[in-house]
């Protein structure tokens, strides 16, 4: 006997409503049907069997809250017994199910799951279907784009056939493991493809009244709501808690300015705005998830560090120099070109080493030592800003770095990077002048203490020896924690990497 408990739903979810059973005690089930959805105040998600059975005990009923790991329901594994069952009950189906079937050309119906996206990613959302029904597939074609908040990861096929079925929508959550299509192998494609059950469902639900979820329809009826002026946001449109609250908070306001109890305590705001209405010149967009995430971090690291901001300027005639003399030389060995961010990583490197600090983080009451040199390179995406790492770039070659930096830039731009390619950096370099960026301020990427700007080289009039000269220019800009990196220990990195910068054999002899 096996229980079946409430997954995990998220770092900042700790309870669920138990919705709708899709079974019953005796019932017998096979691995991923689904058994009850549970809904959150963002989103409901689905409890599949993790293996052949009967169901059990149901030891909730709908409409009742849980917590993480909760039990929900007993299941016996199959047995003879179960077998028999299915056996039993699957003749009649398939006798049922073989009349509306449309002639494909036959084979076994093979299901496309989402696959794992990263040790700490839970869920993703569906974003742009590449496929309908209906629609030859080959193995490992892309059938549809799953957006976490971190990195892009596309669906493969896993055989080659017709897709028979989409099991989500566009927008819809889901976990590693989900099934979101059934191809049937080495089908043809028919001329008429029957409508997809997420397309089919949301179109009856917005034909008819609104399906709420048991708990948001208590809360419509405790608050007196009309569900149909409800835009539901659960899957096929339904009415989820937290659209249910959000309704039931936004005329809160226009009664609480009634002068029907004057000498009542002012009431408490409302947890989130609703939203405004758009002009005829406007366009609303949801964020994507990746810019939610962005957008919260940014902020989470304004709120927890004590953040400051350095400025310095470098000469950087001296390395365009050495690479006007020496690219072609360095191209036809390495087969890449020398740019400037490799000077960069390693002027960083080589002051990160004299002023350790830079490259710690706090962790509560302590600080943490890294004794390695891993350098995040922000890069600017059509999805946003991601920042993959180099890695271990104290041992890494002019070339090397290069390389690397060429590669990774290539994989963020087409949406690749895994999240083992943008986690654990100690340090990160941010190049706004490739944007024109001629003076900014970095922000932290947390839990990191340490960000250099790099800005746009211009030419510009220095004083030179008694003399004023026309050279080329570059505003650096170190932010930093000021919790964990004193003002001297922050003014002496940036000016240990100027010194870098302007003469580069320091780096040959570890000056």
């Amino acid at each position: 006997m096996t229980d079946i408990t409430v997954p995990q739903l998220g770092e900042s979810v700790t309870e669920a409503t138990v919705g709708t059973w899709s079974v019953k005690a005796g019932d017998t089930v096979k691995k991923d049907d689904v058994l009850v959805e549970l809904e959150t105040d963002k989103v409901a998600v689905e409890v599949r069997a993790e293996n052949d059975g009967v169901v059990g005990t149901i030891l909730v009923e709908e409409g009742e809250t849980v917590e993480i790991g909760a039990r929900l329901a007993t299941m016996s594994a199959g047995g003879e017994a179960a077998a028999a069952a299915e056996s039993a009950s699957a003749e009649p189906a398939a006798q049922e199910e073989a009349t509306p079937a449309p002639a494909s050309g036959g084979g076994q119906t093979i299901e496309a799951t989402v696959p794992q996206m990263g040790e700490s990613v839970t869920e993703g959302t569906i974003g742009a279907w590449l496929v309908k029904v209906g629609d030859s597939v080959t193995v490992d074609q892309a059938l549809v784009e799953i957006e976490t908040d971190k990195v892009a990861v596309e669906v493969p096929s896993p055989a080659a056939g017709v897709i028979a079925e989409l099991m989500v929508g566009e927008g819809d959550s889901v976990a590693p493991g989900d099934v979101v299509a059934k191809i049937t192998e080495g089908a043809a494609a028919s001329a008429a493809p029957a409508t997809s059950a997420p397309a089919a469902a949301a179109a009856s639900a917005g034909g008819s009244d609104a399906v709420a979820m048991p708990s948001a329809a208590r809360i419509i009826e405790e608050n007196k709501l009309d569900a149909g002026a409800i835009e539901g946001s659960g899957r096929d449109g339904r009415i989820t808690k937290g659209d249910a609250l959000q309704a039931a908070a936004a005329p809160a306001a226009a009664p609480a300015a009634a002068p029907s109890a004057p000498s009542a305590p002012a009431a408490a705001p409302a947890p989130a705005a609703a939203p405004r209405d758009t002009g005829p010149r406007e366009e609303r967009v949801r964020m994507t998830r990746l810019r939610q995430t962005i957008a919260k971090r940014l902020k989470d690291a304004q709120n927890a560090a004590a953040i400051l901001t350095t400025y310095n300027e470098a000469d950087m005639g001296a390395i365009m120099d050495a690479r006007k003399a020496h690219q072609e030389a360095f191209v036809a060995k390495h087969g890449v070109k020398l740019g400037f961010m490799s000077f960069f990583a390693k002027a960083c490197v080589a002051a990160l080493k004299e002023i350790p600090s830079v490259n710690a983080e706090i962790d509560g009451s302590d600080i943490i030592y890294k004794n390695f040199y891993d350098i995040g390179v922000a890069v600017g995406t059509e999805r946003g800003l991601v920042v993959p790492v180099v890695r271990n770039v104290d041992q890494m070659s002019l070339a090397e770095i290069e390389k690397e930096i060429i590669r990774l830039g290539k994989r963020a731009r087409d949406g690749k990077l895994t999240i083992d390619e943008m986690q654990g950096a100690s340090f990160t370099i941010s190049n706004g002048g490739v944007y024109g960026s001629l003076m900014s301020m970095p922000i932290l990427n947390a839990p990191q203490s340490g960000i250099l700007g790099m800005h746009k080289i211009q030419e510009r009039p220095v004083a030179l020896n008694g003399a004023v000269v026309i050279r080329p220019m570059m505003y650096l800009a170190l932010s930093y924690d000021h919790r964990i990196v004193d003002g001297k220990e922050a003014v002496t990195w940036l000016v240990r990497v100027k010194e870098n910068l302007e003469d580069p054999q320091r780096l040959l002899f570890d000056l």
